[in-house]
């Protein structure tokens, strides 16, 4: 909602900060990207390279229905709760419909259920992401969400507005880049400790810079407990810290090396998805 209230007051655009950083021309000049990111339940010293990450879409849903006292008058109201538990039924519905391959994901949440018990709901909260492989499908699966969504208000005589925020694009790995950080790890930790082409299906807003410029995401090991709860915590700090910060200061030698010959190999060869007009076309009508 803080971040809703700042686009609608024009002092941002996008939701996430590195999509921000595009369209303010932070990246403009900048020639290639690398970043790290911990992995959940990969205690030992690992280092992961060339891995996948989902693109989605964003929704903010809100179901409009009547009041009325749940108790006496209950058919005097229009009950936006039903209302959205049928827009979820409708979802779970369409999920048949979704190629294995382009690993969609829909996974809404209720924030609001309504205001008081003894009131009939007519102020009911929703939040979902849509994501996947590929972006094609993600618009897709897109619209099959928002005609359930929209079909479960019908059903019930209530309205819905459905705000759709620009989520993130898949990962590009750079090739080049991964090679050079999976060799270097290989020599810091041993070529048995390289894990490759994991299918991460969280999103990142690193997948934006990619599709523009070179870039590698890789993730390091050190790390107990499930992602995004309240048990993960680092188990290791020289695989969390020390491995993934030499094994980027090795690749940023490798790259500068011999009045940056790689550096420049890497930018030539790279043929970017989109130029940064394109990629501000993409999210226009979001």
């Amino acid at each position: 909602e803080y971040r809703q209230k700042l686009q609608q007051e024009g002092k941002i655009r996008f939701f996430g900060g590195k999509q921000e950083m595009i369209r303010q021309g932070v990246f403009d000049d900048i020639d290639m990207g690398m970043m790290v990111h911990s992995h959940a339940q990969v205690e030992d010293k690992k280092i992961l390279t060339f891995c996948e990450s989902s693109g989605f879409i964003g929704k903010v849903i809100k179901y409009i229905g009547i009041e009325s006292h749940a108790g006496a008058v209950p058919y005097q109201g229009v009950n936006a709760l039903n209302a959205a538990m049928l827009g979820l039924m409708g979802i779970h519905a369409q999920r048949e419909t979704f190629k294995e391959s382009d690993r969609i994901r829909i996974h809404p949440i209720i924030s609001k259920g309504g205001d008081m018990v003894n009131i009939v709901p007519a102020d009911v909260r929703m939040e979902t992401y849509v994501r996947g492989k590929n972006m094609d499908a993600v618009f897709d699966a897109s619209n099959k969400v928002n005609r359930a969504l929209k079909a479960g208000a019908d059903a019930i005589g209530a309205n819905v507005e459905i705000n759709e925020v620009p989520g993130y694009l898949p990962l590009i790995q750079d090739e080049e880049l991964n090679t050079l950080i999976s060799n270097n790890a290989a020599e810091l930790i041993g070529e048995e400790n390289i894990l490759k082409g994991y299918e991460l299906m969280g999103a990142t807003d690193a997948g934006d810079i990619s599709s523009i410029i070179p870039f590698i995401h890789f993730s390091s090991g050190g790390y107990k407990g499930v992602a995004h709860s309240k048990d993960f915590h680092v188990c290791d700090s020289d695989a969390a810290y020390i491995v993934p910060a030499k094994c980027m200061a090795m690749t940023i030698i490798d790259l500068l090396y011999d009045d940056g010959y790689l550096a420049k190999e890497i930018i030539n060869n790279h043929k970017p998805q989109y130029s940064k007009e394109d990629y501000l076309n993409i999210w226009k009508h979001y």
